[in-house]
């Protein structure tokens, strides 16, 4: 199969804490760490992980990040030779912080990933399109327009912003978390919308109705800053590959809460050993 993330790149410094501090607090880290991410990337590395052929396109700086950024997608196999770099941009970073229940905030700086450029010709073989609103919505627009005929086009509607309607138009498969559901209610008129809950599972609705649902493996959180992107790549290949729903939201659940027992965005996204070994300890 194969899919085509169109995305961001981003290097995320990740600060542990005993907890997220409030407004105005100042808490003292008990580790940190630089790892690869960014929403595209992450989704990306997912897909080649969960059996995939993956193309990324995307964008970064001429910045030293940029490598360290992308070094976990060339050892796993995916193709950034589309990732444009761009100088006098910097490579996008997020700042993350992590709880010791695995709790997260995170800060985006966007950078080099409003640059993204689609061109048609890099979409031409997909069978599956994964994209998300950490680029501008321009670049969603585009990528929704080219995605070919027959592919399946997914939309992970995080971080939230307004969805232009001919991109929902497109779309076969939108994923939100409950809190950007809430606050897009365009989505609404999604055709097959999949809503996670974290530890409560996910449902997925078709026109308004729901059609499936599955519950998630209980695991100690470690870091759930992966797992939606985990999520998002096993649901769309397991749908395109033709696994009835139920089951492919349980291998999407399934991923996700692998990746949420891991630390890291991209060191926690497990490949499809780990998730079948996952649902056969859950007995689904």
């Amino acid at each position: 199969m194969q899919v085509v993330v169109v995305g961001s790149v981003n290097l995320d410094l990740v600060a542990t804490v005993p907890r997220l501090p409030t407004p105005g607090e100042t808490v003292a880290a008990t580790g940190f760490a630089r790892t690869p991410g960014g929403k595209g990337a992450n989704q990306a590395l997912a897909a080649r992980r969960l059996g995939a052929t993956v193309r990324l396109i995307a964008a970064v700086g001429t910045d030293p990040a940029a490598d360290e950024a992308l070094a976990l997608l060339r050892a796993g196999g995916v193709d950034v030779t589309r990732v444009r770099r761009y100088g006098g941009e910097a490579t996008g970073l997020a700042l993350v912080t992590v709880d010791a229940a695995g709790d997260n905030t995170i800060v985006a700086v966007g950078g080099a990933n409003t640059r993204v450029v689609v061109d048609p010709a890099d979409l031409a073989d997909a069978d599956a399109v994964l994209c998300q609103l950490e680029v501008p919505t321009p670049i969603v627009s585009a990528a929704a327009l080219h995605c070919p005929a027959g592919a399946l086009f997914c939309l992970n509607a995080a971080p939230p912003a307004a969805v232009p309607g001919d991109v929902l138009d497109r779309t076969d498969l939108v994923v939100a978390n409950r809190a950007e559901r809430a606050s897009l209610p365009e989505l609404g008129r999604a055709r097959l919308l999949a809503v996670t809950a974290g530890e409560e599972g996910a449902v997925l609705v078709e026109d308004g109705r729901e059609v499936a649902r599955a519950a998630a493996p209980r695991v100690s959180t470690v870091d759930g800053t992966g797992a939606g992107d985990a999520f998002v790549a096993a649901l769309a290949i397991g749908l395109r590959s033709g696994l009835d729903r139920t089951a492919a939201l349980r291998r999407a659940c399934a991923a996700g809460a692998v990746a949420a027992s891991r630390a890291g965005a991209q060191p926690s996204l497990p490949s499809r050993t780990d998730v079948d070994r996952m649902l056969q300890a859950a007995g689904t």
